[in-house]
């Protein structure tokens, strides 16, 4: 199997954009196609559990409603029996109330400190009972009345209790589609990508390919064939082969994105990608950072072919010096070329290619 390094950009793109969005649910690029297919149907599954709890809540209410109701009678009861019997009590106690005698003045003002006492505890108890009783249940009345207008509005307004209920849950999920469709392009293209990488993960281990290839240089590189200064080179898949490199940029496009779309700027970022290659391994050679064997007509040069590959449909329009394919044209195509390096120079190659891309990104 043939030995891949990196991760594909486009879905790098992705990840990275959800992430910043604080989405963390989706594990892989199936999951979020299938968010994107599913969800009017995870949106109305939402919706339906919420209807669901209304409903049970509706229920809940209504048992507990009848419940506080027999709470709020039977305390009710109880604390007003309770008070009359405290009345009663008092009444008795200035009742039992002994007349002194005649002479005994200290006896006399005791009993009537006392009876004004008594009849001033009846009179408070009396004048507020009803306050009393009710004040014993308050908080239970509370607790009935906001049950009972929570029940009404249910009742009048079912779909906005479910609405309100709904409310956060849609509203994240709503979200999650956002910022998905803010990367729709790139999601297209990591699905694209894919494609072109498990087909060429089926060559043997002699080949190496490398996801998302990119370089920066400082100073630019010039190229004066094209009057082009080129700072940065980003291509999808670098295929590093026996038979030399090829330079892949897969585009995920359909028929009717081929009319209304250009193909000219990826043709262009294939050879400007090529020219920056071919001196970064010119450079590599003759500084030794890699080795080739000799042969004996002279130096070898490293095969650099430039491809576009579309994984839906293909143009008629084809361009010098860059190959257009279908995704079932790709590995013939890799395969056509004979081999002119060994496995060991092969390695050797991607060896110093991979180091340029993992200190320059």
């Amino acid at each position: 199997m043939c030995k891949v390094h990196n991760s594909i950009g486009s879905l790098t793109a992705v990840k990275s954009h959800l992430k910043r969005n604080n989405i963390h649910d989706f594990t892989s690029l199936k999951e979020v196609l299938d968010f994107q297919h599913n969800f009017s149907a995870l949106r109305n599954q939402i919706i339906s559990n919420h209807e669901q709890f209304i409903e049970q809540e509706k229920a809940i209410l209504d048992a507990d409603i009848l419940q506080l109701d027999k709470a709020i009678q039977a305390n009710r009861a109880y604390f007003e029996n309770y008070l009359r019997k405290e009345i009663e009590d008092i009444k008795q106690k200035l009742n039992g109330l002994s007349t002194p005698g005649q002479f005994n003045y200290i006896k006399q003002i005791v009993n009537y400190v006392k009876q004004r006492s008594y009849k001033k505890k009846i009179e408070d108890l009396e004048f507020n009972l009803d306050f009393n009783v009710n004040d014993s249940v308050s908080e239970l009345v509370q607790q009935y009345q906001d049950k009972m207008n929570r029940s009404h509005f249910i009742s009048s307004n079912f779909r906005g209790a479910v609405n309100e209920s709904s409310s956060s849950e849609l509203t994240q999920l709503e979200k999650k589609l956002r910022v998905i469709d803010e990367v729709k392009n790139s999601i297209y293209g990591a699905l694209g990508e894919h494609k072109v990488v498990k087909e060429l993960e089926s060559l043997s281990d002699e080949n190496i390919l490398i996801n998302d290839f990119a370089l920066t240089f400082q100073p630019a590189i010039y190229n004066r064939q094209e009057n082009d200064y080129i700072k940065t080179i980003q291509i999808d898949h670098l295929l590093i082969t026996t038979s030399g490199i090829f330079l892949i940029e897969t585009k995920n496009w359909s028929e009717k994105s081929l009319n209304r779309l250009d193909l000219r700027s990826p043709v262009q970022q294939v050879k400007r990608t090529n020219f920056a290659l071919f001196r970064l391994l010119t450079e590599g050679i003759a500084s030794h950072k890699f080795k080739l064997n000799q042969h004996h007509w002279g130096d070898r040069k490293i095969p650099i072919r430039n491809l576009i590959v579309l994984t839906n449909s293909k143009p008629n329009e084809e361009f010098q010096y860059v190959k257009i394919l279908t995704l079932d044209e790709l590995l013939s195509y890799v395969k056509y070329f004979k081999p002119v390096f060994s496995s060991k120079e092969t390695e050797a190659i991607s060896t110093y290619l991979l180091g340029l891309n993992e200190r320059k990104r």
